[in-house]
C-alpha cells in the first residue's frame, strides 16, 4: 500500500506554495502528526494556513465498528486560515495536533458541520476555543487514491466562540454559517468578536 502522507505533503504544496515552518507532535500510542505553515502574501493583508500532515495516514474508522478497516475509510486533513501578525497564532500547532490526533485517540470521524473543541484557547488570548469543520474543496482539492482508498480532503476549520459554539449546538452549523455571511463576519481575524446572536 502506498505511503498517502508524501502524496497529501504534495497536494499542499501544489495548493499553498512552500511551507515556511512545520512542527512535529506526538501522543502517546499515536502516528506522529504534523502542521505547516504557508504564508500567503498575494491577498490583501497576508494570511497564514496551517495544515496538518498525518491524520490521513490512517481511515477514521467508525467507533461502533468491532475491528476497525485497515483501509476503507474516510481520510482527512485539517487546514486553518488566519490574519497573519495580528495575534500568536503560531501557538496554534498543539492543538491542531490534538484535533487531528482526535480520529486515531478518540474514534471521531471528523466530518463537515462538526464543532472541535479543545478545551482551551486555540492560541494565547484567542476568543476560541473551538473550530466548526466547514466544506472541503474549496482551497486544497480532494486527493485521490488508488482504489479501495478513500480520498483525501482537506477540512477548512472556521474558529467559533464559546456563544457561536453553544448557539450551533441549538441551531446546527448552516444557520451558523448563514448568520457569519449575514454579518460579513471576517473568519479570519483572529481576535474577531462574536457574531450578533439574536
Amino acid at each position: 500500500m502506498a505511503d498517502v502522507l508524501p502524496l497529501v505533503e504534495a497536494r499542499l504544496r501544489t495548493a499553498l506554495g512552500e511551507p515556511d515552518a512545520r512542527a512535529a507532535v506526538t501522543f502517546l500510542g499515536t502516528d506522529r502528526i504534523e502542521v505547516l505553515r504557508f504564508r500567503d502574501d498575494s491577498t490583501e493583508g497576508a494570511v497564514v494556513r496551517y495544515a496538518t500532515l498525518g491524520m490521513s495516514a490512517q481511515p477514521m474508522a467508525d467507533p461502533t465498528a468491532v475491528l476497525a478497516d485497515p483501509v476503507k475509510g474516510p481520510r482527512a486533513e485539517l487546514v486553518l486560515s488566519v490574519r497573519a501578525g495580528l495575534a500568536d497564532t503560531d501557538k496554534v500547532l498543539r492543538p491542531l495536533a490534538v484535533l487531528a490526533a482526535s480520529p486515531q485517540v478518540e474514534g471521531l470521524v471528523v466530518t463537515p458541520g462538526a464543532s472541535l473543541d479543545v478545551g482551551g484557547p486555540l492560541w494565547p488570548g484567542a476568543p476560541f476555543t473551538s473550530v466548526l469543520v466547514a466544506e472541503p474543496g474549496g482551497l486544497v482539492e480532494d486527493l485521490e487514491l488508488d482504489e479501495p482508498l478513500d480520498p483525501v480532503r482537506f477540512l477548512p476549520l472556521l474558529p467559533m466562540t464559546a456563544n457561536e459554539a453553544a448557539w450551533k449546538r441549538v441551531h446546527g452549523a448552516q444557520a451558523l454559517q448563514e448568520r457569519w455571511l449575514t454579518n460579513g463576519t471576517d473568519l479570519r481575524d483572529p481576535s474577531r468578536r462574536s457574531v450578533p446572536l439574536e
